[in-house]
């Protein structure tokens, strides 16, 4: 079992820089692949990066590909989501998501634990 709890969400204008957490908790953590997925009003769902349990590579959504960076810390049980440049149309509820022992996967039902997710909107 896995719990997740996001933060750091908030308003940014377009250009600026916002820095997500995601605190878990469980023994197991450090074995989860681990996901950040967003979802805008009236849309789907949508992968933006994760990273396997095996500490493999880690891969962006094209749309963020540059601008964000995913990293994790195993032994505080966190990982983190460095956005820059930020786009309005980066709005949406952020979600971490976790994985127990599955490989990287780009679809959100893959996924078995779930935080409650936290508001980024960027203003133009």
């Amino acid at each position: 079992q896995v719990q997740l709890v996001e933060s750091g969400g908030g308003l940014v204008q377009a250009g600026g820089s916002l820095r997500l957490s995601c605190a878990g908790s469980g023994r197991t953590f450090s074995s989860s692949t681990m996901g950040w997925f967003r979802q805008a009003p009236g849309k789907e769902r949508e992968f933006v990066t994760g990273n396997s349990w095996t500490g493999g590579s880690t891969f962006y959504a094209d749309s963020v590909k540059g601008r964000f960076t995913f990293s994790r810390d195993n032994v505080l049980n966190r990982v983190y989501l460095q956005m820059n440049s930020l786009k309005p149309e980066d709005t949406a509820v952020y979600y971490c998501a976790a994985r127990a022992l599955g490989p990287l996967s780009w679809v959100s039902d893959d996924y078995e634990y779930w935080g409650q997710g936290t508001q980024v909107t960027v203003s133009s």
